[in-house]
C-alpha cells in the first residue's frame, strides 16, 4: 500500500463518508474555494491507479468507491509515522502527543484508565 498525497486523503475522506460519489459529489464537499472538475478528476483516477478506489460506469459518468477500508489505511498510515517519526516506539509516540497537546494530569489519568481497560479486555 502507498501513503496517500494530502488532496487524495481528503478525496478518500470523502469517499469513506459517503462510501459512493460521482466527482461533482465530492466537490461540493470540499470547502472553499471549489477545486477544478479535472482536478479532482484526476485525483480519482490515480487513486484507483493505486488500487484505493474502483468505479462503476453509468454512460459516461462514474461512480467511484473505496476499496480500501478507512481503517486499514489508517493503521498502514500510522504504523508508517510510528516507525519514521517515533522510532516505532509507541512509548514515544504517546510521550510525543502527550507533551505537544500539553495534557493536563486529569488528562493524563484518563488516559492511563483508558489504557488499563484495554488490557483488561485482552486477558
Amino acid at each position: 500500500m502507498k501513503e496517500l498525497t494530502k488532496a487524495e486523503d481528503q478525496v478518500m475522506q470523502i469517499l469513506w463518508r459517503l462510501k459512493k460519489a460521482v466527482v461533482n459529489d465530492i466537490i461540493e464537499q470540499l470547502p472553499a474555494p471549489k477545486p477544478a472538475y479535472n482536478t479532482i478528476s484526476t485525483i480519482v483516477r490515480i487513486l484507483e491507479t493505486k488500487g484505493f478506489v474502483d468505479h462503476k460506469a453509468y454512460g459516461k459518468t462514474h461512480e467511484y468507491f473505496p476499496l480500501v477500508a478507512k481503517e486499514k489505511y489508517t493503521r498502514f498510515y500510522l504504523n508508517n509515522m510510528m516507525k519514521g517519526h517515533f522510532d516505532g516506539s509507541l512509548h514515544n509516540l504517546v510521550s510525543f502527543f502527550a507533551n505537544e497537546n500539553k495534557l493536563s494530569v486529569n488528562e493524563i489519568d484518563e488516559l492511563v484508565k483508558h489504557l488499563k481497560d484495554i488490557k483488561k479486555e485482552k486477558q
